[in-house]
């Protein structure tokens, strides 16, 4: 009688789920202090989030008619889609433009972008006042004509896309050759799908404040936001990713034994270089458009101030620190600047959907303490998901039984 070959139920859990170890290792190898912060944090924020879906908007946030959108939208989905331009600005690199020196690169931000555009998906729920109506868009109302309808499917297409990318990762590591295969062969043209698709929504992010131009702020607005949302993500996915691989090489030590550092080093003083590149057009741009608009007289009020603080200390500056780092070869100022950047692309924005929005409006709005509670739920969630992932598939280093090529 011929032998099953494949293991047992039980033999694939402690493998694959556990790491190879019981459960009660298992459990006991997780008691550690950073999994501690995550689940307090989660203890918390799980009930706040099941009180906003059953209470609704009105007891769990600040936000009213006067100001519909808060911190769930500027920064769970405004600033998490842009952090989760790397799997774009990667794929694109390493596929399209045939750069394959940057081959470990690609995975950990394919998967990063997957987790922020999946979360950013999940933290919309609490936005939306009837959550449950967040497929209507795909399969009842068909709003051609709207911004929101565009950005509604290239999420869901784009998740698609990502999904496709990071498959041959998730089949490595169930071992399903033919199923690993066949979805290796469509990632050249899921990334050009997904170039597209991306591109789109990223400038449709910017083009949703063009119907406001007396809530925004002049010196944040401008015709050409589509413009400064698509190059600021670009310029986001290069310093999220030279932030997040330092990260991780330095969470998943024991998965970076072989590794050669030095390499990994020159790489990153190269995106360090398409960085300050894309950080200094981006900033000319910024005054093309403040000339274009005639909005100089606004630069010596209280929000001019706090715009050239935007612009000088988080574009114009890192963009010569990213020129420094590369010029003298010096990677830790590379990765120091790229945390610099990230605070930037954030602050952006922040200061266009929450702090110069509605700008003059007699009604503030600040952000109640639910709501900042959601969010770093949220955040959380998605740490704690691509910890889970890397620590079980091959996503810092290449799988021993498959070509590593893609």
């Amino acid at each position: 009688m011929e032998k099953n070959s494949r293991p047992p139920l039980s033999s694939w859990v402690r493998d694959k789920i556990f790491l190879g170890m019981s459960f009660g290792d298992y459990l006991k190898s997780n008691l550690t202090l950073s999994n501690a912060i995550f689940a307090l944090i989660l203890i918390v924020a799980i009930p706040v989030m099941v009180y906003r879906l059953v209470y609704g908007l009105g007891p769990s946030t600040n936000l009213t008619d006067t100001n519909p959108w808060g911190i769930w939208i500027g920064v769970d989905v405004l600033c998490g889609i842009a952090l989760a331009a790397g799997g774009l600005v990667m794929g694109t690199m390493y596929y399209l433009f045939g750069m394959k020196e940057y081959h470990h690169f690609v995975r950990p931000a394919i998967l990063t972008s997957l987790l922020g555009y999946i979360f950013a998906v999940f933290a919309l729920l609490f936005d939306l006042g009837r959550y449950y109506r967040l497929p209507y868009p795909m399969v009842i109302s068909y709003g051609l004509t709207s911004i929101m309808f565009l950005i509604a499917w290239h999420f869901a297409l784009y998740i698609s896309v990502l999904l496709i990318e990071w498959s041959p990762a998730f089949f490595e590591w169930v071992n399903l050759k033919k199923f690993r295969a066949f979805f290796q062969s469509l990632a050249v043209w899921a990334t050009v799908f997904g170039v597209i698709i991306a591109g789109g929504h990223q400038s449709a992010l910017g083009a949703l404040f063009l119907v406001a131009p007396h809530k925004l702020h002049p010196l944040w607005y401008s015709e050409l936001l589509p413009l400064y949302f698509l190059l600021s993500a670009i310029v986001a996915g290069l310093a999220m990713v030279i932030f997040e691989s330092t990260l991780t090489h330095r969470a998943f030590k024991r998965q970076m034994e072989h590794f050669d550092h030095a390499k990994f080093d020159r790489l990153t003083l190269g995106l360090g270089k398409g960085a300050s590149a894309a950080l200094f057009t981006y900033f000319m741009l910024k005054v093309f458009g403040t000339a274009h608009s005639n909005t100089w007289e606004y630069l010596n009020t209280p929000y001019g101030y706090w715009y050239l603080v935007e612009i000088l200390g988080f574009v114009l500056l890192p963009s010569f620190l990213f020129a420094c780092g590369v010029r003298y070869q010096n990677v830790t100022l590379t990765r120091w600047t790229a945390f610099l950047t990230v605070i930037g692309i954030v602050l952006n924005r922040v200061n266009t959907s929450i702090i110069a929005y509605n700008w003059n409006a007699s009604e503030r709005y600040y952000p109640l303490w639910t709501e900042v509670v959601i969010t770093i739920g949220v955040i959380t969630m998605g740490v704690v998901a691509f910890k889970w992932i890397v620590n079980r598939m091959a996503i810092l280093y290449d799988h021993p039984g498959y070509d590593a090529r893609h």
